[in-house]
């Protein structure tokens, strides 16, 4: 279970953002996160991977029953926690392939690592089953690709580095119709493959559920979530919008 107790966290000129957020994630749950710009939907992805802009000041972030509130970013990785955020980076001179072998391999015995040839078959075999062109995996990482192309590519990841906890921030964000069918239906077949995988989508858009079935649906306002339930409260949300959480 990935366990978020009363997390409070600030920025580094000592604005509090997160003002105690509880959550629970069980393995196999998909979660949606929803509320409006700046209750610190963002934040709290960054602020559970390790993010240095932000302080936790107080509460826990558990992980299978590890406390990894004070680890170190590939700390978390390793432990099994995966984000893919809203503005994938470019960075030049990092190829996508051999990045990605590497990142596999970190978290392997030695009898489990895979050379080039064999983790290339595996990583051709994902791109195809994304739809994610095979000419893009010797790019330099992210560089000069489009915006539901870097997409993808996160999910690319999410596909071939099997996290135990996955939080998809703003994947939506920017994509055209094509693309969102797209990314959502490899989020899909990735969540159906991987039955012990726990999800947390954050997004601003009800469009997303055209291509998913939440578990559970949470409203972020204010740095707190305010309100929980199934798939119906998207149409509450929908139809009165989130001031009327506001004094929840």
């Amino acid at each position: 279970m990935l366990k978020i107790k009363n997390l409070h966290c600030q920025t580094s000129d000592g604005k509090e953002i997160l003002k105690g957020v509880n959550l629970e994630i069980k393995p196999g749950d998909l979660h949606v996160l929803m509320g409006p710009n700046g209750s610190g939907k963002s934040t709290l992805s960054k602020t559970l991977m390790g993010h240095p802009s932000f302080e936790i000041t107080e509460g826990t972030i558990e992980l299978d029953g590890e406390n990894i509130t004070d680890k170190e970013v590939s700390e978390r990785a390793h432990s099994g926690l995966f984000v893919a955020y809203q503005y994938p980076v470019e960075v030049p001179g990092v190829n996508f392939s051999n990045f990605l072998r590497l990142a596999y391999n970190s978290n392997k015995p030695d009898s489990k690592k895979l050379p080039v040839f064999k983790f290339r078959k595996l990583l051709k075999e994902k791109a195809n089953q994304l739809d994610f062109s095979e000419d893009l995996l010797d790019r330099n990482l992210n560089e000069d690709l489009s915006g539901g192309e870097k997409k993808k590519a996160e999910i690319l990841q999410l596909a071939v580095l099997k996290p135990k906890y996955a939080i998809l921030d703003e994947t939506d964000s920017g994509l055209d119709l094509d693309a969102l069918k797209s990314v959502f239906q490899a989020v899909n077949n990735i969540i159906s493959s991987e039955k012990k995988l726990g999800v947390l989508i954050i997004t601003h858009y009800q469009r997303i559920f055209d291509y998913i079935n939440p578990d559970f649906v949470h409203v972020l306002r204010d740095g707190r979530i305010v309100e929980s339930g199934d798939k119906k409260l998207i149409n509450k949300i929908e139809k009165d919008g989130y001031k009327q959480f506001k004094n929840a």
